[in-house]
């Protein structure tokens, strides 16, 4: 069986961004679970505001390739305003089923102040849309600033947390999203009534 391919995808702009430095430690735990993977970090990409009139912007179909072709992916993003990152949402919007249909997904999000769960339902909520099966685990990074030191994790925690999140992607990359049962209108739990 070949290696499952993780790719993580960083919705952050900043050089010194916790999300990658949070990505990096999930991808330790990708390796752990004997997968391999990267970061796709949208810095480093030419990707306009999606204009649905045009074909190809910038450097989207490359993006949007490399989405494709990952075996399971990692969406990772700092919070703004309550909700994931506008640079996360456009190289998104460049998506569609054909990169997410059926698709595991692992959610990360960092927060310089409280909880970012509103973040991780908003894209819980995307990845859905697009038929993705999203990771019931999910890591949450509050209050970041004081969550690293020296590029690592200082919390146990939350160390294990992110590290659990990359493991799951693997273990996880080949589920059936839809049991057959499902697919063919079956209600296994209601046989006999």
């Amino acid at each position: 069986m070949a290696e499952t391919h993780v790719v993580a995808v960083c919705g952050s702009l900043r050089e010194r961004s916790y999300t990658r430095l949070a990505l990096e430690r999930a991808l330790e735990g990708v390796r752990e679970a004997g997968g391999t993977g990267e970061i796709l970090d949208l810095r480093t990409y030419d990707l306009p505001v999606l204009d649905a009139d045009e074909d190809a912007q910038g450097d989207s179909v490359e993006v949007v390739e490399r989405i494709r072709e990952a075996d399971a992916l990692i969406l990772g993003t700092p919070v703004y305003h309550g909700s994931y990152s506008g640079v996360l949402k456009n190289a998104l919007d460049y998506c569609g089923f054909d990169e997410f249909d059926g698709k595991t997904v692992g959610l990360l999000a960092v927060a310089g102040g409280g909880f970012p769960v509103t973040a991780l339902e908003h894209l819980r909520s995307v990845c859905r849309a697009l038929n993705a099966w999203v990771l019931p685990h999910q890591a949450a990074l509050p209050h970041v600033s004081s969550q690293f030191d020296a590029g690592a994790l200082a919390n146990e925690g939350l160390e294990k947390r992110v590290h659990v999140l990359g493991r799951r992607v693997v273990e996880y990359a080949s589920i059936e999203p839809d049991p057959a049962t499902f697919e063919a209108g079956e209600n296994v739990g209601a046989s006999g009534k």
